[in-house]
């Protein structure tokens, strides 16, 4: 059986590097993904971890990146400072793909631009799909 997690998340955290006892380097950020709309939106928080070549990873990732993401996910319980048990999502990443920039305003900004020689389809060119 296999724990596989894969999805879109934006960074909330900065990353940051570590290194273990070893020597070797292990990089650390907080991430989220949305679902749904309105009263019904919901927030996937996690933790990430990644293994391979954290220090260069490091420097292409920070904070309000949108990221492709892909790993083992798992759960841990914690105390909080009331004294309530929680549960944190964490995910140890294989893959992590750069989606998007944010921009100097805060927006997210495009990685490449579509190209103006093939137009979008509309909206008309769908209502003839029979599911």
């Amino acid at each position: 059986m296999s724990n596989v997690f894969s999805g879109l998340v934006r960074l909330v955290s900065d990353p940051e590097v570590r290194f273990i006892p070893s020597g070797k380097s292990v990089l650390t950020f907080k991430a989220a993904s949305s679902t749904g709309y309105g009263d019904k939106k919901k927030t996937l928080w996690l933790r990430i971890t990644y293994w391979n070549n954290a220090e260069k990873m490091a420097t292409l990732l920070s904070k309000g990146d949108l990221i492709s993401i892909a790993g083992e996910l798992s759960m841990s319980e914690y105390k909080a400072n009331d004294g309530s048990m929680k549960t944190a999502l964490e995910l140890t990443a294989n893959i992590i793909d750069l989606v998007g920039k944010r921009n100097e305003v805060g927006a997210p900004a495009p990685i490449s631009e579509q190209s103006s020689a093939q137009p979008s389809p509309s909206h008309d060119d769908f209502d003839d799909i029979p599911f």
